[in-house]
């Protein structure tokens, strides 16, 4: 009778991170673990860039401040106190570091397709050139809202937060996130109202599958 095959322990141990909590994971990390903050980097680095790259519309950018946020969170692991998910504390660091940047700088303008093929790349689409379209449009008329009304619609609109987790994340009471969402949506509203009737608008989504409300 054959044995079965040795697992590398390399693997075993990959295997096995792949079960712990992000808490628990945080938590080795801190202890002084070397692979379980890049366990929780593979985990989220998707939805974080995500999140970066529809408030700062920028994918350089997001890029580096996806990785602002994540160096800032290796170091500040000990400060996490478990009042939230790993998940919320994580998004509250990313936002941060965009909004840092959309204060110190000012983003360039999208002048191609690289934005919408890096923000679409996890979302199938049915009709990608008028989704393209819509999503450029959108993009840049997020551009023309202060940071902090774009922070809560990228946050409830686009990434399908509810508007208690977006409060969590941005550290504001709800009601400030259901007055910037709808300050936001009514600066949006004539920059957009020609998109309102058109089907691919209610497809713009985020990787979570949240639809982007209409305008």
């Amino acid at each position: 009778m054959n044995s079965p095959p040795e697992i590398p322990p390399a693997a075993e141990q990959q295997a096995a991170r792949a079960l712990v909590s992000d808490a628990d994971l945080l938590t080795r990390h801190i202890a002084g673990d070397p692979h379980a903050f890049s366990e929780i980097v593979k985990r989220h680095r998707d939805r974080m860039w995500a999140v970066a790259l529809r408030t700062l519309g920028d994918p350089d950018e997001a890029a580096d401040a996806v990785q602002d946020a994540f160096v800032s969170a290796y170091r500040k692991a000990g400060s996490f106190r478990g009042e939230a998910a790993v998940t919320t504390w994580l998004h509250r660091i990313v936002v941060n570091a965009c909004l840092d940047r959309m204060r110190r700088k000012s983003v360039r303008p999208v002048a191609d397709d690289e934005l919408v093929e890096a923000a679409e790349r996890d979302a199938p689409v049915l009709d990608q050139t008028a989704e393209r379209e819509v999503s450029m449009e959108v993009s840049a008329a997020l551009k023309l809202l202060p940071s902090d009304q774009r922070a809560a619609l990228v946050l409830v609109d686009m990434m399908g937060y509810s508007v208690d987790d977006a409060a969590q994340v941005l550290e504001v009471p709800s009601g400030t996130v259901k007055s910037r969402c709808a300050r936001g949506r009514a600066k949006l509203a004539p920059i957009l109202s020609h998109l309102r009737n058109r089907s691919d608008l209610s497809r713009v989504s985020s990787a979570k599958g949240a639809e982007l409300r209409d305008v």
